[in-house]
């Protein structure tokens, strides 16, 4: 939708800016190092204590997270023009109109951030208590309200003396709101009342600060990588920053859909394991979320680095995003593709590191990775890789922080199946091979069969060629015998029948 009403330019550029900063902070303070302190914290108290002094708890952490973020809000809020003026000064000294629409969007957007994190604190709750389908729908909420601002908004906002893309910032404040609302009746239903009640010596309270620092280090690398990506791709050429945000968009849907998925269904089952030393368990919990995030991630690599000019070009290329974007979006997406596999290891790896009290460890490798991808990123940019080596140093980066947390991981739990593992990479290594044979030649014998540049057209060829390939995955994952594979067929199709008894 932010494609097609404003394509990859001036005001595109403004906004990926602006949400950088308040996105960077919801991942470090709110969603990603929240959940690795709290889910633990939260499910210890469900196991030993019980409900009662589980929902005390969750009333302090709610009302810390207002507290805290509203202050980060409101200093945001206050010193929007010199933080964006620090890490994109070149840019934005010769474009005063830019440097003005992007601290507005940004004051528009910093207070989501209170939102979602108090929205993570009710996902964190929900998920120990094994519900997750609620959970994970509330952030969709934030991707509906900005389509439906997208759609009631923009036309609007000249008349209020907006730019027309601050409707998809209020979009983003709404969807904060929205993903509150999504998950309370259930959370209510489970018997949480809040309660304006705030301990700061609570000990449960202050053991999740505890984690929830470190945590914010160890779960920072790619979002930080991220946030550097931007600061570099400001001194690029215009539309480098949007190209690099629609193209990470689209690897980290993949992570979205199976590695976060895995490593939020991981955490509370690895925390209950962990509070009944319950080594093996643990061991085999790991290992069995890392065998399935591959079968499912290592396709879509290769899915993404073959079809990524078509697949950009069928989602994207509309309204104000032109071929060209397509071309640059596209290639920015194959060096992105290639780290997939790290970034989804590291969502599902570093919160096991708090759930077993290892704290330090993945601040350790967060810490170190972020200075290599920085050094990386600043040595690629200028070359002639341009802005896409940014997204090249970005992934290796993410290979190298995901490779140490494994080694070190391995060590915490005196093995990790390496031995299955590795079999398991292999014959899924061949298995994607062959379907990314099969995707790209169906793709190019469809464009000599089915020519045309109309949508319909494009969007046939994408959708056979992707069929094609799914089937031949298929196939290969039968003939490998993959363990994985099969055991995802046999719980869909026990999901499917079980409405028919």
């Amino acid at each position: 939708m932010i494609a097609a009403y404003f394509g990859a330019g001036f005001a595109t550029d403004a906004y990926q800016v602006a949400f950088r900063i308040p996105n960077l902070l919801r991942d470090l303070f709110a969603e990603g190092a929240m959940s690795a302190a709290f889910v633990p914290t939260f499910t210890r108290y469900l196991t030993s204590s019980g409900r009662e002094p589980a929902w005390r708890l969750g009333n302090h952490v709610v009302n810390a997270l207002m507290v805290v973020t509203g202050a980060l809000v409101l200093l945001g809020i206050i010193f929007a023009e010199p933080l964006i003026l620090a890490f994109a000064a070149e840019q934005y000294t010769s474009s005063p109109e830019k440097l003005a629409l992007t601290v507005q969007l940004t004051r528009i957007m910093l207070p989501a951030l209170t939102l979602i994190a108090v929205a993570a604190a009710f996902m964190g709750m929900l998920n120990s208590l094994h519900h997750y389908f609620i959970p994970a729908l509330s952030p969709a909420m934030f991707n509906v309200l900005t389509i439906v601002c997208a759609f009631a908004l923009v036309p609007l906002m000249p008349v209020f003396g907006l730019h027309p893309i601050a409707a998809i910032a209020i979009g983003t404040l709404l969807g904060g709101v929205a993903q509150l609302a999504v998950q309370w009746p259930t959370l209510h239903k489970e018997g949480f009342r809040y309660r304006l009640d705030l301990d700061w010596r609570d000990e449960g309270l202050r053991r999740m600060l505890t984690l929830m620092g470190p945590g914010a280090v160890g779960m920072a690398a790619t979002q930080v990588n991220v946030f550097v990506n931007t600061v570099l791709a400001t001194s690029t050429v215009e539309g480098a920053v949007s190209w690099l945000n629609y193209a990470f968009r689209l690897m980290y849907l993949p992570i979205g859909l199976f590695g976060v998925s895995i490593a939020t269904a991981a955490l509370p089952t690895v925390s209950r394991q962990s509070t009944e030393r319950d080594s093996v368990a643990v061991r085999e919990t790991v290992t069995s979320s890392l065998s399935l995030m591959l079968m499912l991630n290592i396709p879509a690599t290769v899915g993404l680095v073959v079809l990524a000019e078509p697949i950009v070009r069928v989602l994207l290329e509309r309204g104000r995003f032109t071929p060209a974007d397509t071309l640059a979006t596209a290639a920015a997406l194959q060096f992105y593709s290639i780290g997939l596999i790290g970034y989804s290891v590291v969502r599902i790896v570093s919160p096991i590191f708090y759930a077993l009290g290892h704290n330090r460890t993945p601040v350790i490798v967060s810490v170190v990775v972020v200075l290599v991808n920085a050094l990386l990123n600043y040595l690629l940019v200028h070359t002639s890789f341009s802005y896409r080596g940014l997204a090249l140093g970005t992934s290796i980066a993410a290979l190298i922080n995901a490779g140490t947390l494994l080694v070190l991981l391995r060590g915490h739990l005196q093995g990790l199946n390496e031995g299955r593992l590795l079999r398991s990479i292999a014959r899924i290594a061949v298995a994607s091979m062959a379907m990314g044979a099969a995707a790209m030649w169906s793709h190019e014998w469809l464009g000599r069969w089915m020519p045309g540049a109309s949508f319909l057209v494009q969007a046939v060829r994408l959708a056979v060629a992707i069929g094609v390939a799914l089937l031949v995955l298929a196939g290969s994952a039968w003939l490998l015998r993959i363990r994985e594979f099969n055991q995802g067929v046999a719980l869909v199709t026990r999901r499917l029948r079980r409405p028919a008894r």
